[in-house]
């Protein structure tokens, strides 16, 4: 097993014939031994023809969305560290080398480039983006008790061991809050590196929708959340369900005290139903947690077996 490029640069893009070209020299510039990719995902302008101009390997991906265009580059390309920005020019590549370092030095598995540190909230002129990613820093933070600074950023480095574990089903701009909860989940090595942000230049638009895509983020964490941490996503559904089960049956209780006589049938079977719905969420949760843990055991046997044959297959240099 030999791996092709010692540093991958992958832009995924749809239409950003503006700026490619650019985004391709400034990172070329950056990363001289970096091989560049740029996966054109089914783009109506000349995106991939400048971007082969400007001397990037150009590939396509069909299916339509950014997720589905990281599953490709994840799949397709081998590099002992990977790079991924956005093709409209709003990562800088002075932050380029500061990315990479700790990949290639082995402290970390995935590198965020933080941009809500810095510039982010004067640059980005969508004020919902705004309130959008503190929200989503909020959520993961406070779920997975982490400190992560920019949960949806676009600018990441990634080690060979992180692309080739981690599994892509998101299709759209959530991929990188799937990203995060991956890591943070498998107790992955997460370092941040805080960079400049620039808004797109005038005539670039933005894919990204405020609201379908923001409900599609807040629909993947929910998904995560109750994937990663059952126990407490049920614990929490049967809560609620015992608290109306408690609220419905009490009044009944009552009038049974003063009457000796039960009245409202229906709703203390309702009350009834529910309550047990929310035992059974419990259990669920609990088995749930259980297989959940295993698999973290599994993810951990596996991941140590994938360094030990990366060892001896001379791919890494951590005995020197």
């Amino acid at each position: 097993m030999n791996l092709t490029d010692d540093i991958a640069v992958l832009i995924p893009c749809y239409n950003e014939s503006q700026t490619i070209e650019k985004v391709i020299a400034d990172f070329k510039a950056a990363l001289p031994e970096a091989t560049i990719y740029v996966y054109d995902n089914n783009s109506s302008d000349n995106t991939a023809e400048l971007a082969a101009k400007a001397g990037a390997i150009v590939r396509y991906e069909h299916q339509q969305g950014k997720g589905n265009v990281i599953r490709s580059m994840f799949r397709d390309i081998d590099a002992a560290c990977y790079l991924m920005i956005d093709g409209d020019d709003t990562y800088p590549a002075e932050h380029a080398r500061e990315m990479v370092a700790p990949i290639l030095a082995h402290r970390a598995q995935m590198v965020v480039g933080d941009r809500l540190s810095s510039t982010y909230f004067e640059e980005n002129k969508r004020p919902f983006h705004n309130v959008g990613n503190r929200t989503v820093r909020g959520l993961i933070n406070v779920l997975f008790k982490n400190n992560v600074r920019d949960i949806m950023t676009g600018y990441r480095a990634f080690s060979y061991e992180f692309v080739k574990s981690f599994p892509v089903l998101s299709q759209g701009f959530e991929i990188e809050t799937e990203m995060t909860i991956f890591a943070l989940d498998k107790n992955l090595a997460i370092e941040n590196v805080v960079i400049e942000y620039r808004d797109r230049p005038e005539g670039s638009e933005s894919k990204l929708n405020t609201v379908s895509d923001g409900i599609k983020v807040l629909r993947t964490i929910g998904r995560l959340f109750k994937n990663y941490k059952p126990l407490l996503f049920f614990s929490l559904v049967s809560l609620l369900l015992l608290l109306i089960a408690i609220i419905l049956f009490v009044p009944i209780w009552i009038d049974f005290n003063q009457t000796g006589t039960v009245e409202r049938f229906p709703t203390l079977i309702g009350a009834g139903f529910i309550g047990l719905t929310g035992i059974i969420l419990f259990i669920a949760g609990l088995i749930l947690d259980v297989i959940t843990q295993n698999e973290r055991q599994r993810f951990e046997i596996e991941y140590t077996k994938f360094n030990a044959i990366k060892k001896l297959e001379g791919l890494s240099d951590y005995e020197d």
